[in-house]
C-alpha cells in the first residue's frame, strides 16, 4: 500500500490560524506551544494507557522513581530506599518539600492510596500486588512494601510511564480505578489550567511556582525538573501538514510526531530542527478482543496475523526510509537479551489461498469483525488501512468503523458482545522500551479480565512469566524467552506490526529538550 500524502487545504490552514490566534498571552516568549500527536480526551493516566494522556500526565504528576535517558530508575519523589529481609521489605522515604497543586503536603498515605489504585489496572502493578503482604504508611514520609517474594525490579516498576504509577491526593486516589478521577491534582512541575481546556482544541499547563526540584541535573524523567517557561500550551491540530506549516511559520514551537512525508520539508525550513527524542520508538500492534466474536478463536487470530505483512504496514506508517522502522519483529525489542527467533516463521509471507485455508481450518464462516479505525491518529490510521485491506483480501468480513482516537479509547473498555456495541480489534502503539523481557512486556499477559483491553486468558503464559521472575539462571531465562515468544505466536495476544521510530520537530530557538520515550517540558528554554 502506498503512503498517503497529506496536503494542507486553505480551509484547514485557516482553521488552524484561528485556533492559534485565539489565546491572548501576556508573555509570548515564556509560553511554549506544542502540538501533541493526538487529541487529549482523558486526563487520568491510570484509567487509560492512551499515549497522549501519558504525555500529559508527565507534566502534572510525579512518580516515586523516574527513569533516566538510559531507562535506569532513579529516586524521584523519594530520597532513596532500604531493602531488607532478603529483598522482601522495601522502605522508602519521601523527600522534603513535596506539595500538591492544591497546596497540601504530599504524604505517604497519598502514595499508598495512589499505588493501590494503579496496581488494579497495570499488569506490573498486579504483579507487585500478587507478591504483597502489606503496603503501609507508618508515618507521613515513610512507605513500606512488605512482600512475600522478592521483586528486584520494584524501582523500575515504580518508574514506568504507561500506565503511570502517578501520585495524587488520597481523596482522589480512592476513586474506583475503572472510573476516571474528576479532578486533576498532582505534585508535578506544571499544574492543570482547567478553565482554559477546550477539548479538541487546546490544553494549558502552568508552571507550579511552589514545586521544589531535586538537586541533580535532569536526565529524561530523573533528576531535577527545572521549569524554564511560564506555560506550556497544547494546540490540537489534527491535520499533519497544517501543523508542519504552523511550525515553519513560527506559530507553534514543537510538533510531537510530524508525518514522515513532511520531514524533508521541515528539514529544509529555516529555524526548524528535526530530531529523534524517543530512541526506542513504538511497537505497532493490532489488539484483538478475546472475549467475543471471531477474534476469540486463536486459529482465526493466527490467520489474521498471517495476513499481515509487517514491511507493508511500516512502509505505510513511516515511508521508505528503513532507518525509521524495523520489520519483521517478534514480541521483544530487537537488540535486547530477550529478543529471539522462536516462532518468527509465523511472520513469513503466505499466499492468499494458504491464509484462507487457515481460516477454514479454524472454523471461520464469514462472521463480522468490528475494526475500530481511528482516522485522526495518523500512524494508527495507516496501520488500520493496511490491515483492513489485508483482511478483506483473504475473505474476512471486516466492518471497518471510522472514528476518532478518543472514541476508541472510550469504546475499547467495553466487554459487550458485538451485537451490543462491542468491538473485535483496534490498532495500538506500545512503548518499545518496555518490551525488553516477559515481565514488563505487559500486553503478553494472559490474566483474563484483569489484562489490558482484549482480555486474553492464558494460564500457561502466566506460569512462564512467573518462572522467569523467579529464575536467576541465565540459560533458563533464555529458554523462557524463547518459550514465551513461541507461545505468543501460538495464542496471539496481539498482532505485531513492526517497530517504528518517529521523529519530532521544533523551532531552533528551543534548547534543552531531553531524550526519552515521553516528551518532557522541564529543562527546555525558549530563546
Amino acid at each position: 500500500m502506498r503512503r498517503r500524502h497529506l496536503l494542507a487545504g486553505s480551509a484547514a490552514l485557516a482553521a488552524a490560524h484561528a485556533t492559534l490566534a485565539r489565546p491572548a498571552l501576556g508573555n509570548q516568549a515564556k509560553t511554549l506551544i506544542h502540538v501533541p500527536q493526538a487529541n487529549l480526551t482523558s486526563l487520568d493516566p491510570v484509567w487509560t494507557t492512551a499515549v497522549v494522556t501519558r504525555n500529559s500526565a508527565h507534566l502534572l504528576f510525579e512518580t516515586l522513581y523516574g527513569r533516566d535517558e538510559n531507562l535506569n530508575p532513579k529516586p524521584q519523589m523519594v530520597e532513596g530506599h532500604l531493602v531488607e529481609d532478603g529483598g522482601k521489605r522495601w522502605t522508602m522515604r519521601l523527600r522534603e518539600g513535596l506539595l500538591f497543586h492544591d497546596g497540601e503536603r504530599v504524604l505517604a498515605r497519598d502514595c499508598v492510596a495512589s499505588l493501590r489504585r494503579w496496581m488494579v489496572r497495570d499488569p506490573i502493578g498486579q504483579t507487585i500486588a500478587a507478591r504483597l503482604d502489606a503496603l503501609e504508611a507508618p508515618d507521613d514520609r515513610t512507605i513500606v512494601f512488605r512482600l512475600n517474594k522478592p521483586f528486584a525490579s520494584l524501582p523500575y516498576a515504580l518508574a514506568k510511564t504507561q500506565p503511570s504509577p502517578v501520585i495524587m491526593p488520597e481523596r482522589l486516589a480512592t476513586t474506583d480505578p475503572y472510573k476516571q478521577v474528576q479532578e486533576i491534582v498532582g505534585s508535578g512541575p506544571f499544574q492543570w489550567v482547567a478553565n482554559e481546556y477546550v477539548p479538541g482544541s487546546r490544553a494549558v499547563y502552568a508552571k507550579f511556582e511552589r514545586y521544589s526540584p531535586r538537586d541533580e541535573p535532569a536526565s529524561y524523567a530523573a533528576g531535577g525538573y527545572r521549569v524554564l517557561v511560564d506555560r506550556v500550551e497544547w494546540n490540537i491540530i489534527p491535520d499533519a501538514a497544517t501543523a508542519a506549516s504552523a511550525l515553519i511559520n513560527g506559530e507553534v514551537d514543537w510538533v510531537d510526531q510530524p508525518l514522515p512525508d513532511l520531514l524533508p520539508r521541515l528539514r529544509r525550513a529555516r529555524g526548524v530542527t528535526v530530531g529523534q527524542i524517543d530512541l526506542f520508538g513504538t511497537f505497532g500492534a493490532l489488539r484483538p478482543n478475546q472475549l467475543h466474536g471471531p477474534t476469540a478463536n486463536p486459529g482465526i487470530r493466527r490467520a489474521m496475523m498471517a495476513a499481515i505483512d509487517q514491511v507493508e504496514v511500516m512502509t505505510a506508517v513511516m515511508g521508505e526510509d528503513r532507518s525509521l522502522w524495523r520489520a519483521p519483529v517478534g514480541y521483544f525489542l530487537p537488540g535486547t537479551p530477550s529478543a529471539n527467533d522462536a516462532g518468527m516463521e509465523n511472520l513469513r509471507r503466505r499466499s492468499t489461498d494458504e491464509i484462507k485455508a487457515m481460516l477454514a481450518e479454524a472454523g471461520y464462516n464469514g462472521e463480522r469483525v468490528v475494526f475500530m479505525h481511528p482516522t485522526d491518529q495518523t500512524f494508527y490510521d495507516a496501520m488500520a488501512s493496511v490491515a483492513t485491506a489485508a483482511f478483506r483480501k483473504v475473505g474476512i468480513n471486516v466492518d471497518d468503523q471510522s472514528m476518532d482516537w478518543g472514541t476508541v479509547v472510550q469504546r475499547r473498555t467495553s466487554m459487550e458482545p458485538l451485537e451490543k456495541g462491542g468491538w473485535s480489534i483496534f490498532p495500538a502503539g506500545y512503548p518499545a522500551a518496555e518490551y525488553r523481557d516477559p515481565v514488563f512486556a505487559s500486553n503478553l499477559r494472559g490474566n483474563g479480565r484483569r489484562a489490558w483491553f482484549g482480555w486474553p486468558e492464558d494460564p500457561e503464559m502466566e506460569a512462564m512469566r512467573d518462572r522467569w521472575m523467579e529464575s536467576t539462571d541465565e540459560a533458563e531465562l533464555q529458554r523462557l524467552n524463547r518459550q514465551v515468544q513461541a507461545r505468543a505466536f501460538e495464542t496471539v495476544p496481539f498482532i505485531p506490526l513492526g517497530q517504528y521510530l518517529p521523529s519530532a520537530a521544533w523551532r531552533s530557538n528551543l534548547d534543552g529538550i531531553l531524550k526519552g520515550p515521553v516528551p518532557v517540558f522541564w529543562n527546555v528554554t525558549k530563546g
